[in-house]
């Protein structure tokens, strides 16, 4: 053999730079489930049926189109796996089949990039390691932008790739005549909530993924989530429907409520369109196009159009560069110094009388999914305020999503939401208290805590730790400029008022179970 292709499970793109050059009578694709990428983290079921189904769909398109295919996929009995990681199982199959080198994309984790790269040299095999040109920007664009800069800025790299692909330009101006369009984007609903909304795209599942969901709910039965909802594309066809969908049905009014959650409406005008772009089932080009073209076609306004193209032209691209840019040093970062402490254990569950995480909880056990305020300003913000530590919050963040790859997850938790990184992918922490999840939710409403309260019966976690946070933090943000309104606010209450409240934070720190259901 000449070369051995590996195909992971997060490069389902057929024009991969991996197939360029291949021969038919030569070479041949290998692709594996292990059980280690299952269990590293306490995968959600829907997470290992998204990941084993798209493979095994990818696999047998390869094979219609008549090219050789060695797939390993797990079985329902451990004991018949060809190994327990990606090293064991690829060993095995070099061994048999004596290629002369082995070919990989990029990974989108240095965990299985450093992996494959020591198990070629122990095999004594060369392993050339393509660059993945499904971004806009390669980890080597990336590294130039950011050289002598004392700050890595999203605002600043944004306009650079919205200038350099010409993105929403007229000449060198923005259209609109700005940047971004973040007042207009942050409404809430009335008090008669969302109304109707369009149901979003629906996928019938077929035999290939019935028998992943089989063997997921016999195999990994004890993990947490279900498979019952399953719903998400698992092909690139199916993706291209889910876009589409979007583009028509959601976008013209995802901008002005992508802030906005409401109780038991987890999708809203959002779009689900990470998990099959992170698969690269689609291509961010075609993505940012579709949703610009409904711009120009008066088919959505700028506000919404500019607000998604944000998300995935400024920080897809910007946390992918930061991971490179900075690991593997970065996933051990912990600038505020927090304890080793694990999420809560209503974080797998969903059981609390905090209707914020319950309702946010719930959706992310039914789905593996939550949008981005969700993630960031409820999740995020609790654990953050917690004192999680940052790492354990990723690992937890790793398990549960759907679309989660380790160079997406790790910037937007370590970093961005528990602020564990220090400034490097924001420069303030995102940190509020109950107020801002009354005024972008209904879960307040039928909630037994008050967010206006940080002490006394009923007060509110999410406010009384907001408080504990800013004050056990103070010599850490009192010189930031962005943490001046919130710091001048905790200036002005009395010690009194602030013994109250660290003695309500102690309670809420003492009524938490941090173990995971068993």
């Amino acid at each position: 053999m000449r070369n051995l292709v590996l195909v992971l499970g997060d490069q389902l793109d057929h024009s991969s730079p991996v197939f360029e050059a291949f021969d038919k009578k030569k070479d041949a694709i290998w692709m594996a489930e292990v059980a280690e990428e299952a269990t590293h983290v306490w995968c959600h079921k829907t997470r290992l049926v998204l990941f084993f189904s798209a493979m095994r769909h990818f696999k047998e398109e390869l094979e219609k189109k008549k090219f050789p295919v060695e797939y390993h996929a797990l079985k329902t009995d451990k004991r018949k796996d060809r190994g327990k990681t990606f090293a064991e199982v690829l060993k095995r199959s070099v061994k048999e089949h004596q290629p002369e080198k082995l070919i990989v994309l990029e990974p989108g984790d240095y965990r299985v990039q450093e992996a494959l790269q020591q198990q070629a040299e122990s095999l004594g095999i060369e392993l050339e390691i393509k660059a993945d040109p499904h971004f806009y920007y390669s980890k080597e664009a990336f590294q130039q932008w950011a050289s002598g800069r004392k700050l890595l800025v999203l605002e600043t790299f944004y306009r650079q790739l919205r200038k350099e692909f010409d993105i929403l330009m007229k000449g060198k101006k923005p259209l609109g005549g700005s940047w971004n369009f973040d007042k207009e984007n942050r409404e809430n609903f009335s008090k008669d909530g969302p109304g109707k909304i369009k149901a979003p795209r629906s996928f019938r599942t077929d035999a290939t993924t019935d028998e992943v969901m089989k063997l997921v709910n016999q195999r990994f039965a004890s993990h947490p989530g279900s498979v019952e909802s399953f719903d998400l594309p698992v092909t690139r066809k199916q993706s291209l429907k889910l876009l589409k969908d979007f583009i028509q049905h959601r976008l013209p009014r995802f901008g002005d409520y992508q802030d906005a959650s409401w109780t038991e409406r987890p999708f809203l005008y959002h779009s689900r369109l990470s998990a099959p772009l992170n698969l690269h089932l689609l291509n961010p080009r075609e993505v940012v196009q579709a949703a610009e073209d409904a711009y120009h076609q008066k088919e959505a306004p700028l506000n919404c159009v500019e607000g998604f193209i944000r998300q995935i032209l400024g920080w897809r691209e910007f946390v992918r560069g930061i991971y490179w840019l900075k690991m593997p040093r970065y996933e051990t970062l912990n600038s505020l110094d927090c304890e080793d402490l694990d999420v809560p254990s209503f974080y797998w569950d969903g059981e609390t009388d905090m209707q914020c995480i319950h309702q946010s909880i719930s959706q992310v056990k039914e789905f593996a999914y939550a949008h981005h305020i969700q993630r960031l300003m409820i999740l995020g913000l609790f654990a953050q305020l917690l004192g999680v530590h940052p790492y354990q919050f990723h690992l937890w963040h790793m398990a549960m999503y759907a679309d989660a790859i380790d160079w997406v997850s790790l910037p937007n938790t370590l970093g961005m939401s528990q602020h564990g990184d220090g400034g490097i992918v924001g420069t303030k922490p995102y940190c509020a208290s109950g107020n801002y999840i009354s005024r972008m939710s209904n879960y307040c409403k039928n909630c037994r805590y008050q967010p206006k309260k940080a002490y006394g019966e009923n007060a509110c976690p999410v406010t009384t730790l907001y408080w504990d946070f800013l004050s056990r933090h103070r010599k850490a943000f009192e010189n930031n400029r962005r943490m001046m309104f919130q710091m001048k606010n905790l200036e002005k209450k009395e010690e009194k008022e602030l013994q109250q409240i660290y003695q309500q934070a102690e309670r809420v720190k003492q009524s938490i179970r941090f173990q995971p259901p068993t």
